[in-house]
């Protein structure tokens, strides 16, 4: 049986959402089944229409990419979580979708699987590091084996060198660079890789 992973999600404007499709081409050119979903918004359409390039996300991918459903989970033998950097922490769309996982969890669901995280923010500085680890407590709960990038490539160091897991900042807005890509498609690989090795 093919490794399965499911690489889920929450971006705003984008960024994450690149980072997660790079995530997901990585693990599949490791040979494995890939979901990629996003989680659901739950801000209003006030907030999202005063920000047009949220809008055009919402618009862009709203059809394209599946909700991530707790069967995704159930169904997945790896992990890869993304989220933009809020504060330091998790967005709350994603935490919420985290914090309906009570059934999983205790039936031992998660146990064991490999799992990784993802970020991005609107600057070099902006907590990206923190919101990886906030991520990996949920891992620790879970029982998850948690599988960091470390510096196992070169192609990391060129994409800031995040031993943690990828991330990605810009104070001017632009979406990430292709070192940045390629250090998603490699923390794909990675994972999948480490998921192929756990069950032998």
């Amino acid at each position: 049986m093919a490794v399965r992973v499911a690489v889920i999600y929450y971006s705003a404007t984008g960024n994450v959402h690149a980072l997660a499709s790079a995530v997901a081409k990585g693990a599949e050119g490791q040979g494995a089944e890939v979901r990629l979903r996003r989680v659901a918004e739950l801000a209003p359409d006030t907030a999202i229409d005063a920000n047009p390039a949220w809008r055009a996300h919402i618009d862009a991918t709203h059809d394209e990419v599946p909700e991530a459903t707790l069967e995704d989970l159930e169904w997945a033998t790896a992990y890869a979580f993304g989220s933009p950097t809020r504060f330091g922490n998790v967005a709350s769309q994603l935490k919420q979708f985290i914090d309906t996982t009570g059934r999983q969890w205790q039936a031992g669901v998660f146990l064991s699987k490999p799992a990784t995280s993802f970020t991005s923010a609107m600057n070099r500085h902006g907590g990206q590091e923190s919101t990886i680890l906030a991520l990996n407590n949920v891992f620790y709960h879970w029982g998850c084996l948690i599988v960091p990038p470390g510096y196992a490539d070169p192609l990391l160091y060129e994409a800031g060198g995040n031993p943690y897991g990828t991330s990605w900042g810009s104070s001017g807005g632009e979406e990430p660079d292709e070192a940045t890509l390629e250090a998603a498609r490699y923390q794909g690989r990675h994972l999948a890789d480490i998921a192929a090795r756990l069950r032998g």
